[in-house]
């Protein structure tokens, strides 16, 4: 048996005669492409004609895909010794790759923002080119959106001291650490609902500043929730010993995750809230 190939070298226990893991078939990938599929179109049936049917079979189809993917990736790593040093740098391109995308998808967001901001004057069903629009009132910046913008800063200080406990072997300090993180993340979550429920404007009906304003911010909310459920899964697999300082890639995963949530909302508060507040509304 050879023990190294490709210049990398292969536990001799392992079995492997070459680095690289070549998949086994799955129904995963199609299922998921379906259920994502169907996701889509039961949001059209559900904004047309009120019918969540589609909407719910999508999710949970897309839902049960993630479980029963990651566990069989899970098995790959833990019971199959799959995982290899180039395995696992293949595992972090993906990741570094699944980031620039979700930023390039921002991007978005921030590209309409900034049009409207610098010219106004394409504004729809304004007399006077001005932004915010005239009659729009927005946030006080320095209110929920500052603490928001504090507790995101320290969860990504929390999710930093659990990488440094990880590293160093320490598991009480690595869960302390998560579970701090998934506190703050459902403090943010819910100062950002309360903020929706006190908003000076709706998402329906209130021309192009709302629609930006809710799109940007929302999707950055659907990512935190995202992010909180990655750091629960890693909580539990924190507590169930699964990760080591040598083989962590789920906890760096996530946390790479969780900082790129973090950067988005700052430029989110500065542009947004702080550089393009109009006038504020009555608290």
């Amino acid at each position: 048996m050879n023990s190294e190939a490709h210049g990398v070298a292969l536990p001799a226990s392992s079995g492997l005669k070459q680095p690289y893991h070549l998949v086994d078939p799955s129904p995963w990938p199609l299922l998921g492409a379906a259920g994502a599929g169907l996701t889509v179109l039961g949001v059209v049936f559900a904004a047309h004609y009120g019918n969540y049917i589609a909407l719910a079979l999508g999710l949970a189809i897309v839902l049960g895909v993630m479980f029963f993917w990651w566990r069989d990736v899970l098995r790959e790593s833990r019971t199959a010794g799959l995982h290899t040093p180039v395995v696992r740098l293949g595992l972090r391109y993906g990741m570094a790759l699944f980031i620039a995308s979700e930023v390039m998808f921002f991007v978005g967001f921030f590209w309409a923002y900034f049009h409207y901001a610098l010219m106004p004057e394409h504004v729809l069903g304004t007399a006077t080119p001005m932004w915010p629009p005239q009659g729009v009132l927005t946030f006080d910046p320095f209110h929920l959106p500052f603490l928001n913008t504090m507790i995101l800063l320290l969860s990504g200080t929390t999710i930093t001291w659990a990488h440094h406990a990880l590293i160093e072997g320490d598991r009480k300090a690595l869960v302390q650490g998560l579970v701090l993180t998934v506190g703050l993340g459902l403090c943010f979550t819910t100062f950002q609902a309360i903020e929706y429920a006190h908003a000076p404007f709706r998402f329906s009906g209130g021309g192009i500043y709302p629609s930006v304003f809710f799109l940007a911010t929302g999707f950055h909310g659907f990512h935190v929730i995202v992010g909180t459920c990655f750091l629960i899964v890693c909580t539990i697999r924190a507590i169930s010993g699964d990760f080591t300082p040598e083989r962590h890639f789920g906890f760096e995963a996530a946390a790479w995750y969780w900082h790129f949530v973090d950067v988005v909302w700052l430029f989110l508060f500065i542009c947004i809230y702080w550089a393009g507040q109009g006038v504020i509304a009555p608290e």
